[in-house]
């Protein structure tokens, strides 16, 4: 309980400031790249901080059509589509678990758990896909990974702290368990839920392994584009039709991939410590 000294804060004043920079300055790094001049770039030996001319001509070849655009638009539909999907699944299964009681209920929790301990190979889950008839599609891209055992977990343990008093009484006034889950659990577990479904979408938003391996490339999310021609260096569709260098369309399309998720955060931000700690404490 002493009060922390001048030079202790000042430490600590430091090290915050340091790991600003750390967080920041790649960012603006990336952002000013995608707006500069190819003359600009090649002078500045391939990354340039603040663009003397800034230009949106990456930008406007990526948003007038072609793989970028697509890409965005189905990465937006795999990560809405895949997080309704995943968040439901998880919620109903962690509500079932979470009931003491059910029959063989500690089998299914002990299967979920053995997930996070023992994953299954490349080829297994290959030819899984393959036999149920998924490859090429985007439900392969969703079922394969739709429940998370460590999101199943919090929830689990979320619900089960969740006073009995509560459905006990719902269920003296007549409710089922699917009215109990609806009108009771969700609106007390609007936290945790924002929590749960924040990582799913970054996990689908990010994901590009499944992609690479399920679907062709007529079907890839932005994180395989941006994959295939950022880090591997492969060169965009009529990339010099308005005069945008290779180097600054890159950048513009990590810049691309990363903003709407940095829109998504701060709305959810309010609920991580409380969601993530109050469904870790018990259970």
């Amino acid at each position: 309980m002493e009060k922390p000294s001048i030079i202790g804060q000042g430490l600590k004043g430091l090290v915050l400031l340091a790991v600003c920079f750390a967080v920041i300055y790649p960012f603006v790094l990336v952002i000013g790249t995608s707006l500069s001049t190819q003359e600009e770039i090649a002078a500045k030996n391939g990354f340039v901080l603040f663009p003397s001319r800034p230009t949106l001509a990456a930008y406007e070849l990526i948003f007038a059509g072609g793989i970028v655009t697509d890409a965005l638009v189905r990465s937006l539909a795999i990560t809405l589509v895949g997080t309704t999907v995943s968040v439901t699944l998880t919620v109903m299964m962690a509500y079932g678990l979470s009931r003491r009681g059910l029959l063989g209920g500690g089998f299914f929790l002990m299967t979920a758990l053995l997930t996070m301990l023992f994953t299954p190979g490349i080829i297994p889950t290959f030819l899984v896909v393959k036999e149920l008839g998924l490859l090429n599609s985007y439900a392969a891209l969703i079922l394969p990974t739709a429940v998370s055992a460590f999101n199943l977990v919090i929830m689990r343990s979320f619900i089960m702290n969740l006073p009995t008093e509560l459905t006990e009484a719902a269920r003296l006034d007549g409710a089922g368990d699917l009215r109990i889950l609806w009108n009771l659990v969700l609106p007390l577990s609007k936290g945790v839920i924002a929590v749960i479904g924040l990582f799913y979408a970054v996990g689908y938003w990010n994901a590009f392994f499944n992609a690479m391996l399920y679907v062709n490339s007529d079907k890839w999310p932005l994180a395989m584009v941006l994959r295939q021609y950022v880090l591997l260096g492969s060169s965009l569709e009529n990339t010099t039709e308005i005069g945008a260098p290779s180097q600054a369309i890159q950048m513009a399309v990590v810049v691309i991939s990363v903003v709407p998720i940095l829109c998504v955060y701060p709305f959810l931000q309010k609920y991580f410590t409380k969601g993530v700690l109050t469904g870790a404490i018990k259970g």
